[in-house]
This record gives structure tokens, C-alpha cells and sequence, in this order.
């Protein structure tokens, strides 16, 4: 299946260049743009993408308010900025963004932000989640041993080391099938929704530093 994606930002030599770089994926394609966070959310209602890319800063709303408009809808918002202020990372997913992506981090994590939002997972810039997720705590995970395995725990420290599923399964000599229902395990385990769940009971225990 093809992910219709609508892009929202200010600028159109931005929205020029993710179109680019979406159209070029074989199971993607832009289906509108628009130039301001109410266009966005007016036109995200009509034709219904699956996934909205929206800057944090764009006139008539932002990109926090497009995610709280699009919240109970089922379409995906995928935050896209300059700005990786911990605040605006912290409203975004608190509203329900689906991701959480620095324009500086590269096309190709802007691509696997997406697809990570088409499979109910939350990916945020490697830059950003370290220090998101730093003392943070987990309330919902289980307070005893969850059980996870030694190979689960290698996954959910580099989780929380902001590895992408790429780069975890490069590391530990998987394929990226095996790390995906690792992080599935996992959740279920500790029963949190998303990777986020799962790197902040990383940091929470200590597990986060560990070789």
C-alpha cells in the first residue's frame, strides 16, 4: 500500500524538497501541500492522508495545534522543524504527534519517520531523545522484573540511545525483522505503547548506560 502524505510548512523550497525525497519512495506519495497549520488541518479533513508532516512554526496555527486538531482523527502527525526546543518535543507528543524530526537530521530519517508512523511507532531526531529522555520516568512499566531477555535488554538500551532499527540491528547482527519484533516484545512486556515507552524505562532503571 501506498502512504499519502500531506506536507505543511511555510516555506516552499522545503516543501519542494520533502516532496522530492517522499515521492522517490516506491510506497509513498505526496497528495497535497499546504502553506499554514489551519490549510493544513482544512485540507487533512478532506482527503484524509495517513500521514501529516507539519513545521512547528507556520502562520494561522503551528504544528503543535495541527496535531491536537488531527488527534482523534487516525491520521498520523509527524512533526518537522529547525526548532528542537525540549518544550516544543514535549507538547508535540503530549497532543499525540506521531514523530518528532529535526529538518537538519536528513532526508532519509524524515522517510523512516514516516513508515515508523505507519506501524504505530514514535521516532524522534537521535539528536533530540538522549536528552528528551534523561530522567525521565516510565509510571506505566512494571515496577518488578519484566522478564525481558538478555538480547530484549541489549535492544531497549540502544532504544534509548536514540538507534534507530537500522543501526540496532547492524549492531547486534540482526536483521531488521528480528529488531522490529524484539521492540515488540518488549512493549508488550513493559506495556508502553512505543519506542519512547520503552527508552524511558531504559533511563529510568539505569539500563540506558549500561555497555
Amino acid at each position: 500500500m501506498t502512504t499519502r502524505i500531506l506536507i505543511a510548512d511555510d516555506q516552499e523550497g522545503i516543501r519542494s524538497a520533502f516532496r522530492l525525497v517522499l515521492d522517490a519512495q516506491p510506497d509513498m506519495t505526496v497528495v497535497a501541500e499546504a502553506a499554514d497549520g489551519a490549510t493544513a488541518v482544512e485540507t487533512a479533513l478532506a482527503i484524509r492522508p495517513d500521514v501529516v508532516l507539519a513545521d512547528i512554526r507556520m502562520p494561522r496555527a503551528d504544528g503543535i495545534e495541527v496535531t491536537r486538531a488531527l488527534a482523534e482523527t487516525g491520521i498520523h502527525v509527524v512533526v518537522v522543524t529547525t526548532f528542537g526546543e525540549e518544550a516544543y518535543v514535549r507538547a508535540a507528543l503530549r497532543h499525540g504527534a506521531s514523530g518528532f524530526v529535526l529538518k537538519r537530521s536528513g532526508p532519509m530519517l524524515l522517510v523512516e519517520a514516516v513508515r515508523a508512523a505507519m506501524s504505530g511507532d514514535v521516532l524522534i531526531s537521535p539528536q533530540l531523545t538522549v536528552g528528551l529522555l534523561r530522567g525521565s520516568s516510565a509510571p506505566d512499566a512494571p515496577a518488578e522484573d519484566p522478564g525481558l531477555t538478555d538480547r530484549e535488554d541489549d535492544v531497549a538500551r540502544l532504544v534509548a540511545q536514540a538507534k534507530t532499527n537500522a543501526e540496532i540491528a547492524e549492531e547486534l547482527f540482526l536483521s531488521a525483522g528480528t529488531v522490529k519484533n524484539h521492540i515488540a516484545s518488549i512493549q508488550r512486556k513493559l506495556g508502553v505503547r512505543n519506542r519512547v515507552g520503552i527508552a524511558a524505562w531504559a533511563w529510568s532503571t539505569g539500563r540506558a548506560d549500561t555497555p
